[in-house]
Order: structure tokens, then sequence, then C-alpha cells
């Protein structure tokens, strides 16, 4: 269905609302499919954006202005039981969950429906979706990705990151902490702007298995990442999430990919690293679930790196998205156990705020809601880019090795605008 007709649907429905109505309501048209859904988006003057495709490619959202905006998550709660069935949140909650960015959004394209939410004052929301229909642009081509970055630091860089990592085991030979994961933040100037609705558009091509995600809150900042980990998914009362931890390096080649999966499999210390996020998360969700049950490990083949995962399932006792993101945020795989000490370790030695990075993005309804984890991630700005990559850190952990594991993960993201992740810098590319 043409995006013409569609929005002539939509502005017949709209003009119907009539003065002095209060509450809610919303309006759909056909529209088709979604694919071409981050060019539409890109070519839009219009904020906030917010792009998601699930990691299996059977859902996709892409929204566009906002109705309204919930930042905590008591606030995202209040504002979802005001909302009849058909509302819907979209957006992040940040990496220590003390604040997010969810909201309703004016338009929303999903499962080939055009959707339009107004909440509130009905005719005063009426008449501002009316002008902002009338602004929407035809989807253009993505502009070409820079390759040429002019800058590039990491932060720690390799000396601080050993030192970290010494500090860490220190801290768990002590008995301070099982597990702590480790962040480093690496730091990219391009000589222009950078497209962030370009590089998720990349990244889809060729970071399969993976959640893709976009929000940009305004026309020179975007958070943007291909996340390999769901961290929950609910319909109605199952909940299915999942232990995504224990990393080795991939390969074009067949067998040698195989040979690291199965070093993977049978290593000690990935397989006890899987394990504790498996225990933590078992614990976590034991007060408000019923019926847990925990599959067998599997490893899930990535473009740069594979991993150890094994699926959880239960039923909830109640649909309740703002405990479980509670119980479940942030997970062992993405902080560390304890959690709470694993997270002050955080505060006080990573040298930069992770923000949305670690955190989660996705969407929630009263039905059923699903968030990723905000991994493989990077912050846009206007020609400065953030890639993200962390690793966790357990007894037998090293160093260098770890440092290797988070340039294999950050290479996922930052290779496709011509970034060299090396072992000690990253220096522009040739």
């Amino acid at each position: 269905m043409p995006l013409s007709f569609a929005l002539l649907q939509l502005q017949r429905q709209l003009d119907a609302v009539s003065p002095c109505q209060q509450g809610f309501l919303h309006f759909s048209a056909a529209l088709g499919s979604s694919s071409e859904g981050l060019a539409w988006l890109a070519a839009q003057s219009l904020w906030p954006q917010f792009y998601w495709q699930a990691r299996e490619g059977n859902e996709t959202l892409i929204a566009l202005g906002e109705v309204a905006r919930a930042e905590t998550l008591d606030q995202a709660a209040r504002l979802l039981n005001t909302l009849p069935e058909a509302g819907c949140l979209v957006g992040v909650n940040e990496f220590a969950l003390q604040r997010c960015y969810l909201f309703l959004p004016r338009l929303l394209w999903r499962r080939e429906r055009l959707n339009v939410y107004l909440y509130g004052d009905l005719y005063q929301q009426a008449q501002a979706t009316l002008r902002m229909l009338s602004t929407l642009q035809p989807a253009v081509p993505l502009p070409a990705l820079p390759t040429c970055p002019s800058a590039c630091q990491h932060s720690p860089d390799k000396q601080g990151w050993r030192a970290r990592v010494a500090l860490a085991l220190q801290a768990i030979k002590t008995g301070e902490l099982e597990k702590v994961v480790l962040a480093r933040a690496t730091d990219v100037s391009f000589p222009e702007p950078l497209s962030p609705h370009a590089l998720l558009a990349a990244s889809r091509e060729v970071n399969h298995h993976c959640y893709h995600f976009l929000l940009a809150q305004g026309p020179h900042q975007a958070f943007v990442g291909s996340s390999p980990e769901r961290l929950y998914h609910r319909q109605g009362l199952a909940l299915r999430t999942e232990a995504l931890a224990g990393t080795c390096e991939n390969s074009k080649d067949a067998l040698q990919a195989s040979l690291w999966a199965e070093a993977l499999f049978a290593d000690e210390k990935n397989r006890r690293e899987n394990g504790l996020v498996v225990e933590d998360i078992c614990q976590q969700l034991h007060a408000v679930t019923q019926g847990l049950d925990v599959a067998p490990a599997q490893i899930v083949r990535l473009r740069k790196v594979q991993h150890l995962r094994r699926e959880i399932q239960a039923s909830l006792h109640q649909p309740d998205d703002k405990q479980i993101l509670q119980q479940l945020q942030p997970t062992a795989a993405v902080a560390g156990l304890p959690r709470k000490a694993a997270l002050n370790f955080i505060h006080h030695h990573e040298p930069f705020s992770r923000n949305w990075y670690a955190g989660s993005v996705g969407w929630l309804s009263a039905g059923e809601s699903e968030f990723s984890v905000a991994l493989r991630s990077a912050w846009v700005e206007k020609s400065s880019v953030r890639f993200y990559a962390g690793a966790g850190i357990v007894a037998g952990s090293e160093a260098d090795l770890e440092w290797q594991e988070i340039n294999h993960k950050a290479s996922g993201l930052a290779g496709l605008a011509g970034v060299e992740i090396a072992e000690g810098s990253c220096p522009k590319s040739k």
C-alpha cells in the first residue's frame, strides 16, 4: 500500500476528531513491508526517531514523534496503566536503571500498518498529528559511510585495561566479587558527519541473528547497535530470557570456527562464566515466576565472535514489566556478581559513563513486551562516534585475552565505518 494512500486514510480519521474529547485514540492504515523503514526514517526531520528489529526478523517497530514520555520506570508503569492494550511504549533503559527514555509514539509503523496514537486532549493531539503528517517525506537512499577516521582513542587504553583487570581479579580472589564485566569506550572522529541510520543499515546487512536498534532524540545524536542478546520476551504470563556469556573468536573458515566453538564449549572458565549468569537469572526470577526451565548450552555463531547461550523459560505470577526489568537488569552477563558489588566496582573504576550501553532497548505493552540488551552499540554525535565493548572477568581471566575479545566485539560495528581495532590502539584505516 503506498504511503500517500495510508496517510490519506489517517488524515480522514484525524479530521473526524471533535473538540473537547479527552483520553486515548488509536488509528491505523495498511502500509506494507517496513524493509525500507530505516531509509524512510532518515528522510524525516522529526524526533524522536526509533527503530527496533527482533533477532528473528519477525518484528520491526519504527516510531516517529512522541505523544507522551516516561523518564523513569515508575513513570513508564503509570503511563502504560492508563493506556488500552493497543498502546505501546518504545525506547531504552539505561544500564543502572536510574532513568529511561520510553515514549508513546505519535506515529508507529508496525506489522505492515501505520499507526497513530492520540493521548490527552484528543482534538489538540489530532491537529498536531495532522501537521506532522503533512511534513513527511518519502524514503531517500542512505548516504555512504565514511571510511577514513581522523582520530581514535580507547578509554581505558591497554595499560589501563590491564590495571583494571588486575584490580578485578584481586577483588575476586578476596571474595568481594565472583564476576565483574568491564567495558571500554572507543572514541572515533571522522572528517564528516556519520549517518547513524546508514551505520545501522550496514550492520543489519552483515550482523545476522541480532536485534538491530536506533534511538535518535534529536538531529545530531543517536544510539545505535546490533545486539545478539535478549533481555526478555513476555507474552501474557509466558517469559523467555537467556544467559549469553562465554566468548571466543569466529572465523569465515567453517572448520576453524567449529574447532574454536568446540574449545569454547569445553573451556572451564567460559562455562563457569555462563553458569554464574544462569544462576543469577534463576535467583532473580524465583520470587516472580514458577516453572523455571533452563535449556542445555548451545553455541551462537556471529560474524566476529561466538557465544555460549542457555535459554530460560518461566511463567510469571503477574505481567509486570517494571518488576521484570528490575529483577533482570543489569544481568550478570553485563554487570557481574554480586550485582551491588559489581555495580560499585564499575562505578569506581570505569573511566566513562555507560549511559544506554548495556542497558536495554525495546518496547512494552499490556499484552506483550520485548527488550534486547543494548550491546555491540555506539553513540553517534555528528562526526564523532563512541563504540562500546565489554568482557566478563572471572577467576582465570587474562587481561590480554579479554582485550582481544573486546577488540573482536567492537569491530563488528566499528569495522563498517573503516575503523581497525588494533591491539593497543585503533589507527585510521588505509
